[in-house]
C-alpha cells in the first residue's frame, strides 16, 4: 500500500517536471489555414499539475525552464491564471534571436467526424530541454519544502540526452524524502524518431522505470514506450479487451515489483469527437475496470465510478478540452465531463456538443452514401 505523506508534512500536494509550450489554437480552423490563433499554455506532465489546482483546489507547482522573453513571460502569466507555484522555474537569458535558447511552441488543431487533430511541435533548443542533472535544488524541493507527490513522464525525458538523467536525479530526491513518484509514459513517436525511435523509448523508460511508484500509459504506451506487447489485440486496436491488457501489466508488475499501481486508459475512436472508453488498473494488489463507456451505457458499480475519476485524474489531463481539444480528449471540469458524458452520449461535454457530434454522424453517413 503507497504511504502518502500528510498535507502537515509538505508544501505541495504534487510537484511535476516537464516542459510547459506556448500552445497556439487555431479553434475551428486548421492550422494551414488559419488567421488567427488562441494561446494556451500546455504541457503533458505542467497539466497534471494544473488539473489538480483548478479541479480539486490542491496546492501544486511545475518545475521548468523558460527563456527570458515576452513569450516566456505570456506562458508565465497563463500558469499564473492556472494557479500553479512557479517558485521553482528556471529562467534563462534569451540572446535575442533563439540560436542558443527558446521557448517551445505548439501549434494544434482539432479534429472532425474521420479526420484527426493535428498537433505540430516548434520546440527545438528550447530551454527545458537543456536541463541537466544538477541544475536544480531537489533537495530543497522534497526534503525541506515538501511534496507528498511527484510527477513527470516520457514527453520531458524525449526532449534531448540531458533530460531522462534530470528525471532520474529527480526522483532519486523524492524517494529518499518519501515522495510519490508517477510517471506518465505518454509515447509520442514525433519526439522520437529522430533519436533512436521505440528502441530509444524503450531505453530511456527502462531505466527510470525501478525508481517509479505508480505508472500511467494508454493502450500503445505499454507497447511502445516500455516493450511489453498485449496478446491477442489487433493491429489497429479497435478490439480492447480488459483481460489481455490485465495480463500485460501483471508482465510488467513482475518486470518491475516496486510499482505499487499501474493503470492503462483504453480508448477506440469511432470519430475525432466520439470514443469508446475504459481503464483498467492494479492497485495494492488488485484489478480495477472503469466503466466501458460505449454508446452513452454505463455498466459498472459505485467501485468503478470511483477508480474511473481517480484515472481521469492522471489521465484525462493529456489534451484539455480548455486546450484545444481533439482526439485525445481532457476534462476541463472533471465533474461536468463525469456528469455530461453520460448524460450526452457517453463522450463527455456539453448538450452543444452533443448536437455537434449528431452533426458529424449525419455527414459521415453523407459521406458513406457517396462512396
Amino acid at each position: 500500500m503507497m504511504n502518502i505523506k500528510t498535507n502537515e508534512q509538505c508544501r505541495w500536494d504534487l510537484v511535476s517536471l516537464g516542459e510547459v509550450m506556448q500552445r497556439l489554437d487555431a479553434g475551428d480552423g486548421r492550422i494551414a489555414t488559419t488567421r488567427e490563433f488562441r494561446a494556451w499554455e500546455g504541457g503533458g506532465e505542467y497539466n497534471v499539475s494544473r488539473s489538480l489546482r483548478k479541479c480539486f483546489g490542491m496546492t501544486t507547482a511545475v518545475v521548468t525552464a523558460l527563456a527570458d522573453n515576452a513569450v516566456g513571460r505570456l506562458i508565465e502569466d497563463l500558469m499564473l491564471q492556472g494557479g500553479v507555484d512557479l517558485k521553482h522555474v528556471r529562467w534563462v537569458e534569451y540572446d535575442g534571436v533563439g540560436r542558443t535558447v527558446r521557448n517551445g511552441l505548439n501549434f494544434t488543431e482539432r479534429g472532425f467526424g474521420v479526420r484527426a487533430a493535428l498537433g505540430v511541435s516548434d520546440r527545438g533548443h528550447s530551454a527545458a530541454s537543456q536541463l541537466k542533472a544538477g541544475d536544480l535544488d531537489w533537495e530543497k524541493i522534497f526534503l525541506d519544502q515538501g511534496a507528498r507527490w511527484f510527477h513527470t513522464g516520457g514527453i520531458f525525458t524525449a526532449l534531448s540526452e540531458s533530460t531522462p538523467e534530470v528525471a532520474k536525479e529527480a526522483m532519486l530526491a523524492a524517494r529518499r524524502a518519501g515522495t510519490i513518484v508517477s510517471y506518465d509514459l505518454n509515447y509520442r513517436a514525433s519526439l522520437w524518431n529522430s533519436i533512436g525511435g521505440k528502441a530509444k523509448a524503450q531505453e530511456v523508460n527502462r531505466m527510470v522505470a525501478p525508481l517509479v511508484d505508480v505508472m500511467f500509459g494508454n493502450e500503445e504506451d505499454f507497447t511502445a514506450a516500455l516493450g511489453f506487447p498485449v496478446t491477442g489485440v489487433d493491429e489497429r486496436l479497435e478490439e480492447l479487451d480488459h483481460g489481455y491488457f490485465r495480463a500485460m501489466i501483471q508482465s510488467v508488475i513482475q518486470t518491475f515489483p516496486q510499482l505499487s499501481a499501474v493503470a492503462t486508459t483504453l480508448r477506440n475512436a469511432k470519430t475525432a469527437t466520439r470514443n469508446d472508453w475504459g481503464a483498467i488498473a492494479y492497485c495494492d494488489g488488485r484489478f480495477f475496470a472503469a466503466p466501458t463507456r460505449e454508446s452513452g451505457n454505463l455498466r459498472s458499480g459505485w467501485r468503478r465510478r470511483r477508480v474511473c475519476v481517480r484515472l481521469y485524474l492522471w489521465t484525462a489531463n493529456r489534451e484539455r478540452r480548455a486546450m484545444g481539444g481533439g482526439m485525445r480528449r481532457g476534462a476541463r471540469s472533471l465533474g461536468d465531463e463525469y456528469a455530461g458524458g453520460y448524460q450526452y452520449g457517453g463522450v463527455g461535454g456539453s448538450a452543444a456538443a452533443y448536437e455537434r457530434r449528431q452533426r458529424e454522424d449525419s455527414t459521415m453517413k453523407m459521406l458513406a452514401g457517396r462512396e
